[in-house]
């Protein structure tokens, strides 16, 4: 009996240190997601390509940097607590490392469901319509206008579609002397480049030789593909992951003595 009783306590110690271990190795893989996610907050604030411009200018944007940093930065805390915990067989670290991960892991599962329903703004439609209803012009004081200004200019683009978009807009309004905004023009707003005033008022009466006939959503849309994939796929494996920590925080939390 006393025998039967020994070797179940050695099988449950082995059964809890592998979980032990298995929690770290999991944890570990959350404090490398956390790092990611700080690091493409962190590129996407100081990169030189102009993504930071678009940024500064859209609030939606420039809030959803300092989310992505939040989160990035929340994940690295919690990868590197769930670490100690699991090592330590700390309860109280352990059940706090439980409730945080559960909390984050709901918000991430909504803010997943969120952009799934809402995904029928982020059409061709819905931006042209905007760009017509919103876009000035020169006006860099607007947020919309400087945001549209940036992608343009980043891109070489012109227009959602192409630069028949400015027709029977807001832009044509304030300046019925232009087809398409400046930003449009070939050497145009970017650093370097020489301007020819005589090609660009071609290109602003309308001249296809001139400007970017490109429309600007095809090319953020390839442009970002890639990582709109990558972005999913890693979302993806980062709530698994999230969800076999919570699972194995528990089981450890059940299975310490003290």
């Amino acid at each position: 009996m006393g025998e039967a009783s020994s070797q179940t306590t050695i099988m449950e110690g082995d059964c809890l240190s592998c979980i032990k271990y298995l929690m770290f190795i999991f944890n570990f893989f959350i404090f490398l997601g956390g790092s990611f996610l700080l690091g493409v907050g962190v590129w996407v604030l100081v990169d030189p390509m102009g993504f930071r411009d678009i940024v500064a200018a859209n609030p939606l944007l420039f809030t959803g940097v300092y989310i992505i940093l939040a989160m990035g930065g929340m994940l690295f805390l919690l990868g590197f607590l769930g670490c100690c915990g699991a090592i330590r067989e700390n309860k109280c670290l352990l059940l706090f490392f439980f409730m945080l991960i559960l909390i984050i892991f709901l918000a991430e599962l909504a803010a997943a469901i969120l952009a799934f329903i809402f995904r029928e703004h982020l059409t061709r439609e819905y931006f042209t319509r905007e760009l017509k209803r919103h876009y000035q012009g020169h006006n860099n004081t607007d947020v919309f206008t400087a945001t549209w200004n940036a992608i343009m200019t980043t891109f070489d683009c012109c227009g959602v579609s192409h630069p028949g978009d400015f027709q029977e807009s807001l832009f044509r309004l304030l300046n019925p002397d232009k087809m398409v905004p400046e930003v449009c023009c070939q050497g145009d707003g970017h650093p370097g480049d020489s301007v020819d005033y005589l090609s660009r008022d071609e290109c602003l009466r309308g001249s296809m030789v001139f400007r970017y006939n490109k429309g600007c959503y095809t090319v953020v849309v390839d442009y970002f593909e890639t990582y709109i994939y990558m972005a999913g796929a890693l979302a993806i494996v980062v709530l698994t992951i999230e969800l076999f920590a919570m699972v194995f925080a528990m089981c450890l939390f059940r299975g310490i003595h003290q």
